[in-house]
């Protein structure tokens, strides 16, 4: 099946490998400067496309493009609405790009993990945990009142605070992170 191309990857070294080494160098860039170069996500993206078709052919390359939209979906959605990062969106995507669906879907589960639990130490290190959290809660409330049919987008926009209240975390650090735990969790699940 197409969907589980890349999880069988013949070169999981390769894979996992440059997802490491990209990741650690957004977070390394994102820790200094607050940003990811498009340079890095964009050469991230092109190598994941070709390695992709080249081991897997048309479903390898079919398995790369959905993840990396599948990815960089939730994050391009926060920058839209909730002042989210826009190179953390391309980084995303260009991962989905290396990893496919499948290995995509738990390095996405394992990036938010990391990232709730790097944004309640940030925001403690900061003295900022109860503001934190209020925030959280008008963005998630916001998001997901469309969900349910109650407003659209553009209102929920309203009802989420302002990018000046919010405690801005370089997130490029839970993007390692959550990539570590789910090349991690891979290799043992896959080794037993």
């Amino acid at each position: 099946m197409w969907s589980t191309t890349l999880y069988e990857h013949p070169l999981p070294a390769l894979q996992w490998g440059a997802v490491l080494v990209v990741t650690l160098a957004a977070a390394l860039t994102d820790l200094r400067s607050r940003r990811i170069p498009n340079v890095l996500t964009g050469s991230a993206l092109l190598g994941g496309l070709l390695v992709a078709g080249w081991v897997g052919g048309v479903p390898g390359l079919l398995d790369s493009l959905a993840a990396t939209l599948l990815l960089a979906s939730p994050f391009v959605i926060l920058f839209a609405v909730a002042h989210g990062g826009a190179g953390d969106a391309k980084l995303m995507g260009a991962l989905g790009s290396w990893l496919g669906v499948v290995l995509g879907v738990a390095t996405l589960f394992a990036v938010c993990l990391c990232g709730v639990i790097l944004a309640v130490v940030f925001a403690s290190s900061k003295g900022k945990l109860a503001v934190v959290l209020g925030n959280l809660g008008g963005t998630a409330r916001g998001l997901l009142q469309p969900v349910f049919g109650i407003g659209s987008y553009r209102d929920a926009a309203r009802l989420m605070p302002a990018a000046s209240e919010g405690l801005q975390m370089p997130y490029g650090i839970a993007i390692f992170a959550g990539a570590v735990l789910a090349a991690g969790g891979t290799w043992l699940w896959k080794s037993s």
